[in-house]
């Protein structure tokens, strides 16, 4: 069979990147299991038990030597995948067979290389979230103080800037960084625990020798750059650590659908659209669309993120005292394919942050059509500063903005309130175009995307300068 001829997950032909897709492939996966079982040798060897340099070595030699073939050979005979590349693996250090895996258990190979990836992907995703923030921030910055209508319920509220409506977007993105690199700093090692997390085992091989126990996690650990390890464990490490860092990555799915969602909306308006190549095509039926495809797609990945988040607390609540072996199969679904889904998310985020169109000419007519109801409370103000009637103007105004209303909703015509009531002699004190200059209506906005930008992004570009710039194009 060919890849055209069987299923092939959409979220590595389409979606993630490479990087991510080869960090959770089958041979990093078993390269870090061997790069443990070395460490495990070189540890116990150190400490003094019967392992020769040579066997160490043979090992160290044959880490990247994968025969998957034998592998899978084995383990439909042993029907255990570890046990299986053990066999694999020895057949490449035949010298070391007798001591690989001394002491150990599965969950030391599977848990330990399963935080190490973990740990690695969660850098990743931290690195995509840098630039997220960056081309947002950048956005933010050319559009601080350009003035758009504000929405809420979807409905005209007062003006604020598209700059400002950028750093609500960043706002979120820089949340959820934060909470990446808090999760990067939590992941424990599982360390050398044994069968049931006791460290039996290394008790016999190290005959009692408690202090030796102890260094020996702490080398293995070390190896892998972990300076903390779980303090204590079961067979395995606490399934709560998987739900924790895919609620994560639901968060950053919650961001991400924001986003897009809005960019949507403004695309239907008119007002902001992501890239569109100049061949791209929009529909196949209809040639004059510009479908607002990235971020379709990334609504829907972050769709799939954010369900996926209660598989792992499912998992965490099933364990049976010490471990059960249900969470296998679904851990093998549930961690990776959230940060798959989630890695190419980000990088459609960072592709169209970086892409914006603004059309500038269409935010403004829609704030001039909504703006004359929104400065008729300064229209009063000003004309009773310069000594008007208060209830009188008031009532003035009042059947003004309702004659222009049925204008605009029954005769589908512009606004002309503002014509109205310059046309009023009641109002003749006041100059309605300079009272209703839109700059006036944007409160602190530009102000506040300053304050932003230089207390929240300038710090994390200057944290994470080395992660910027990385390349959001897109695989389809």
């Amino acid at each position: 069979m060919t890849t055209h001829d069987v299923y092939e997950s959409p979220l590595v032909a389409r979606n993630a990147s490479e990087e991510m897709c080869r960090l959770f492939g089958a041979r990093r996966r078993i390269i870090t299991w061997r790069r443990l079982w070395v460490a495990l040798a070189e540890a116990e060897r150190k400490l003094g038990l019967p392992i020769s340099a040579k066997q160490v070595a043979q090992l160290r030699r044959a880490a990247e030597d994968i025969d998957f073939a034998a592998a899978a050979r084995y383990e439909k005979n042993l029907r255990h995948d570890v046990m299986a590349h053990l066999h694999a693996f020895a057949d490449k250090a035949p010298a070391a067979r007798g001591i690989v895996h001394l002491g150990a258990t599965s969950a030391y190979i599977v848990d330990n290389a399963d935080l190490i990836i973990m740990r690695d992907a969660l850098g990743l995703i931290r690195d995509w979230l840098v630039n997220v923030i960056d081309a947002l921030g950048r956005f933010a910055r050319q559009h601080r103080a350009r003035p758009t209508l504000g929405l809420t319920h979807y409905q005209p509220a007062q003006l604020t800037t598209v700059g400002k409506r950028a750093t609500l977007w960043c706002w979120d993105f820089v949340r959820d960084l934060e909470e990446i690199e808090t999760r990067i700093d939590r992941v424990r090692f599982r360390g050398v625990k044994g069968t049931t997390g006791t460290q039996a085992s290394f008790v016999e091989l190290f005959n009692g020798n408690m202090a030796k126990i102890a260094r020996l996690e702490r080398e293995v650990a070390r190896a892998f750059e972990f300076e903390n390890v779980e303090p204590v464990t079961g067979q395995t490490y606490s399934r709560k650590v998987d739900a924790q860092v895919v609620c994560a990555l639901a968060g950053i799915a919650a961001s991400v659908h924001k986003f897009c969602n809005d960019i949507r909306l403004l695309a239907n308006l008119k007002e902001i659209e992501e890239p569109f190549e100049t061949s791209q095509v929009g529909s196949s039926a209809m040639a004059y669309k510009r479908n607002p495809m990235r971020c379709e797609r990334a609504t829907g990945l972050a769709r799939f993120v954010i369900s996926m988040a209660s598989s792992p607390l499912q998992t965490a609540a099933e364990q049976w005292f010490e471990r059960t072996l249900d969470d296998s199969a679904n851990k093998r679904l549930a961690v990776p394919e959230p940060f798959l889904a989630t890695d190419g998310m980000l990088r459609i985020v960072a592709n169209v942050a970086r892409g914006l169109v603004v059309y500038p000419k269409v935010i403004e007519a829609r704030v001039r059509a909504e703006l004359p109801f929104m400065a008729t409370e300064n229209i009063l103000m000003a004309a009773v500063a310069a000594g008007g009637d208060r209830q009188a103007l008031h009532e003035r105004i009042r059947k003004h903005s309702q004659a222009s209303a049925r204008r605009v909703k029954e005769e589908g015509r512009e606004n002309d309130l503002l014509d109205r009531i310059a046309a009023d002699p009641a109002f003749a004190t006041v100059n309605v175009r300079a009272v209703t200059d839109p700059r006036a209506f944007i409160g602190a906005a530009p102000q506040q995307v300053d304050a932003f930008l230089r207390d929240f992004v300038a710090p994390i570009r200057r944290r994470h300068r080395r992660a910027l710039g990385r390349a959001a194009d897109l695989n389809v």
